[in-house]
């Protein structure tokens, strides 16, 4: 999907506040309130944004969180597939240099995290997997993408 200036302004509103009311995007944009359902609704179902809730895992019960640096023998997607249907990681990407993907896990404690890893270890192809707790997050931000 090709993003003109007019999808992107309406993506940098939205980055600010989700929940802001279509008629005002149109005012800022000028465009129609329909308009800018319709546009919204496109860029939701080809999946260039997504319009969430963003959580503070320790409030919702989730203190441990880590990433796992993983290597992978064998189909990368095949080991992608499996690891991305463990509820826990709620993110996962494929790399490129030393490791083969890096998953973003939350746990509720420390076993939580332990069971979680082997879990992830006992994935066909997957040779290793390293974590990296986190202590303190220094920076989260949704404001991205759209200059």
């Amino acid at each position: 999907m090709t993003l003109d200036e007019t999808s992107r302004a309406i993506i940098r509103l939205l980055q600010l506040d989700g929940r802001r009311a279509y008629a005002d995007i149109a005012k800022e944009v000028g465009l129609s309130e329909a308009a800018v359902r319709q546009r919204v609704r496109r860029l939701l179902d080809a999946e260039v944004i997504q319009i969430v809730a963003v959580t503070d895992q320790i409030q919702m019960g989730y203190p441990r969180a880590a990433m796992i640096a993983i290597q992978v023998d064998g189909d990368v997607q095949d080991a992608a597939r499996l690891i991305a249907a463990i509820p826990e990681v709620d993110y996962l990407v494929s790399t490129a240099g030393g490791i083969d993907l890096l998953a973003e896990v939350f746990a509720t404690d420390d076993q939580h995290l332990y069971r979680l890893l082997n879990h992830v270890r006992a994935v066909d192809g997957v040779r290793s997997a390293q974590t990296y707790m986190y202590f303190k997050i220094h920076k989260q931000t949704y404001q991205w993408g759209v200059k």
